[in-house]
């Protein structure tokens, strides 16, 4: 795998080159759904339909719809914890979630989209991820009480700025997907190449993950004084790593293993899902909804 900063073209070529399973791979020149040939890996095929055309990645699609309904659930279930430090906020990552779940189900699902609606699906996904990953952070910091949780003040900064890291993400993926402006057209010399997505879509989402564990972990153990939420939020960070692993080592193994049948993005959606309900585990297991908090305007204890 190249090490070139920004260069996406190995990522992309090893998430099946008919149907790339990297949202952003829809966005360069070499993208099937640009009309040209692929970037040279396995040919993700899936499901024959006519003309030509194929459904790759119905495992993904299946999960993703399994997914929005879970997350859904589990909307519902933080509503009824009333009392919960942070109800309305990790509602908000909830909301987020089933966003990236449907815009995966177009992005990587493999339906015979035209080209511009991929991409527009494609903008839309990474912007979430970069938005979600975000509102995720900030659930980390809302059990420090810097802010009351579920009041309009805490909820409108952070509403606010999740949207402002969507709306830029978007424009961004929008303008090198469809070269409205050309400005970013410079970042694509090489085969690939994005250093604004590489840094919106790879690496600032991961430092906000990485915040969120060191944030929760403090307030578990040092602030609670407890240790088993830890296993709960142990376990969410190794299900995502097992899910980047899939999308990113041994998707091009398992391609070329089923003849492009499957690739690494159906265990990558799984073991995604997996990890955003340990997530939820762990709030919910350092939250209690008969704690004698007080009741008072401007907070969101009822």
């Amino acid at each position: 795998m190249s090490t070139a900063y920004g260069n996406f073209h190995d990522f992309c070529r090893d998430s099946g080159s008919a149907q790339a399973t990297i949202p952003v791979c829809n966005l360069f020149s070499e993208s099937p759904t640009h009309g040209g040939n692929g970037y040279g890996g396995c040919d993700l095929r899936g499901i024959s339909l006519s003309g030509g055309r194929h459904l790759a990645n119905l495992g993904s699609i299946l999960l993703d719809g399994l997914a929005i309904l879970i997350t859904l659930f589990l909307l519902w279930r933080s509503n009824r914890k009333r009392a919960a430090v942070g109800r309305r906020e990790m509602q908000l990552f909830l909301i987020g979630y089933i966003v990236i779940s449907i815009c995966e189900i177009f992005t990587i699902g493999g339906f015979p989209l035209n080209h511009a609606t991929r991409i527009g699906f494609s903008a839309v996904h990474m912007a979430a991820v970069t938005a979600t990953t975000w509102i995720l952070m900030i659930n980390g910091a809302v059990g420090y009480q810097v802010v009351d949780d579920g009041t309009v003040l805490s909820l409108g900064l952070i509403f606010g700025s999740a949207a402002a890291l969507f709306v830029g993400t978007g424009y961004i993926a929008l303008d090198t997907g469809f070269s409205w402006t050309g400005y970013w057209d410079s970042t694509l010399t090489a085969p690939n190449r994005s250093y604004s997505l590489y840094t919106l879509y790879l690496l600032v989402p991961l430092v906000f993950l990485v915040i969120y564990f060191i944030l929760e972990t403090y307030l578990v153990l040092r602030v609670l004084g407890e240790k088993r939420p830890m296993l709960y939020l142990i376990g969410a960070v190794l299900l995502f790593a097992i899910s980047q692993i899939f999308q990113y080592v041994i998707s091009v193994h398992l391609c070329n293993a089923s003849n492009g049948a499957i690739n690494g993005g159906l265990f990558e959606t799984l073991f995604v899902l997996l990890a955003v309900i340990m997530i939820w585990v762990f709030w919910s297991s350092i939250t209690e909804d008969d704690w004698p908090l007080p009741v008072g305007p401007g907070t969101s204890y009822e």
